[in-house]
């Protein structure tokens, strides 16, 4: 079995130096000025007087741009940059509320309240209307409650799927809009 001769490490990151495979790049100084397409030996070679590493920084150019950087430095930047992401990003979860068609009013608000609360902190609320013996007979008190949360939440909240039966459960969901 034959081996390709001088075949290129595995990168994770930017190409930088002897890693760069286009002939020819569009070179910006560590001061942030152009200097123009040049042979990227050229490049290596003045990136070298500096005391910095040509890093190729938008590869997909034509042709590719790079620039005098020094690497670990460039590479820790990036990391922390994406761990900052990473940190900051908000998943968005579903939060069930349960209720049954003959809810009373204190208790259809305090549910209302908690709906309220999720959508605004990001969140997606499943509306489940769970029915028991006889009630299941009688589906339209729960689709009424079910269209009268709707009603309460048409401003801040879209509903994402409208009210469907599933067992002896109704199921809505509503997304912030």
């Amino acid at each position: 079995m034959m081996r390709r001769p001088n075949a290129p490490p595995p990168m994770n990151g930017p190409r930088f130096n002897e890693f760069i495979q286009s002939p020819k790049v569009r070179v910006i100084d560590h001061e942030g000025e152009n200097l123009g397409v040049m042979f990227t030996r050229e490049a290596m070679a003045q990136a070298a007087e500096v005391g910095l590493d040509l890093v190729e920084v938008s590869p997909n150019a034509d042709p590719p741009v790079a620039k005098f950087l020094d690497v670990g430095k460039f590479k820790y930047e990036a990391q922390k940059k994406a761990n900052l992401a990473r940190k900051t990003q908000k998943t968005q979860e579903i939060k069930e509320i349960k209720m049954r068609p003959n809810i009373d009013d204190h208790d259809y608000d305090t549910k209302m309240k908690k709906v309220e609360q999720f959508i605004t902190e990001g969140d997606k609320v499943k509306v489940t209307m769970r029915f028991r013996g006889r009630e299941l007979s009688h589906g339209q008190l729960g689709m009424a409650v079910l269209q009268r949360v709707a009603e309460a939440t048409q401003e801040i909240a879209k509903v994402e799927a409208y009210p469907r039966m599933e067992g002896r459960q109704m199921l809505m969901v509503l997304s912030p809009k």
